[in-house]
């Protein structure tokens, strides 16, 4: 230990934790969503406020990635993959070279793609321009992300496919000798889909032991809360019952979702982690709406300036 860390204050240790520096990313990226939100009249905010401390522990704690090897300001769409398009791209070079040692993130619930961008900016992987050209035509970085969004591996829509793409990426590995792993983050709205629980059967029955599973399950989908639409519970019993090793933690205490995954990646069981998270988490203003918090749209002027105010007092609260 150094001189200089044994002598740090409590206080500061805490200031520097990893911990503290995902809730600074986090808050930061609450921030920027919602003034995406303002700034196109509507947008996938809820995602933000339930997702941010998740996404930001694995980038920060859990995947073993390298240094990202894409341009800070996104490249324009280039067509779609085939073998006459060699200009065709993936957003997965924002997440650094594809090596034997290093993971791979899949990113499923592609809805929360402002959530991700938010993200990749606050962690330098994207330039802080990076979201000049959100959702207008001709761009990659879209509303609703695919396969050559930033951030984005696979094009997953309908909800539900990523997590079969991964799974074959895994096992590929697997048989390669690779030693890198295979993350996949998911919503929980997701478990309302067969194909799901069909390729965690398939996951276990394969022994992939080198995937894992992030789950935001903030309890809400498109139509309204998850247990009034079609309930899923209890996900964690489920989920072991067709043979995964299931963790269930706060989902905005970095400190747990980090521990989730230690040691992950030599067994033979794919891992999910149970995020249970709060659908409005610093945005206190979101909770009128509920039940229907899936995508916010203003329905007046004043509402509109109630956010504008929030957003104006939680960027004074922001750390310089």
């Amino acid at each position: 230990m150094s001189q200089a860390a044994a002598t740090a204050s409590p206080a500061a240790s805490a200031a520097d934790s990893p911990a503290s520096e995902v809730r600074r990313v986090a808050d930061a990226v609450r921030r920027r969503v919602l003034d995406y939100t303002l700034k196109n009249n509507g947008g996938y905010l809820s995602q933000a406020c339930s997702s941010a401390e998740t996404l930001a522990t694995l980038y920060l704690r859990v995947l073993r990635l390298g240094p990202s090897t894409a341009p800070l300001v996104p490249r324009p769409f280039a067509g779609v993959p085939g073998p006459d398009n060699p200009d065709a791209f993936t957003g997965a070079d924002y997440n650094g070279p594809r090596a034997p040692a290093l993971d791979r993130f899949i990113f499923s619930p592609v809805h929360y793609a402002l959530v991700l961008y938010s993200l990749l900016i606050e962690l330098g992987r994207l330039g802080p321009n990076g979201l000049d050209a959100f959702n207008q035509d001709g761009s990659t970085v879209e509303l609703i992300g695919a396969e050559h969004s930033p951030g984005h591996e696979v094009t997953a829509g309908s909800l539900g496919q990523a997590l079969s793409q991964a799974g074959g990426i895994a096992l590929a590995r697997r048989l390669k000798g690779e030693t890198g792993r295979v993350w996949v983050f998911m919503s929980d709205g997701e478990f309302q889909e067969g194909q799901t629980w069909e390729a965690f059967a398939a996951l276990a029955h394969h022994r992939i032991g080198n995937l894992g599973v992030y789950i935001d399950a903030n309890a809400q989908q498109c139509d309204g809360a998850m247990a009034d639409t079609m309930t899923i519970e209890p996900l964690a019993e489920r989920l072991r019952a067709v043979g995964a090793e299931v963790h269930e933690v706060d989902g905005h205490d970095s400190d747990a979702l980090a521990a989730a995954a230690e040691g992950f990646g030599g067994g033979d069981r794919p891992l999910a982690v149970i995020a249970r998270t709060d659908p409005c988490r610093g945005v206190e203003l979101m909770r009128e709406r509920a039940p229907k918090l899936h995508y916010l749209r203003f329905k007046s002027d004043a509402e509109r300036q109630a956010y504008q105010q929030l957003l104006a007092a939680l960027s004074v609260e922001a750390p310089a």
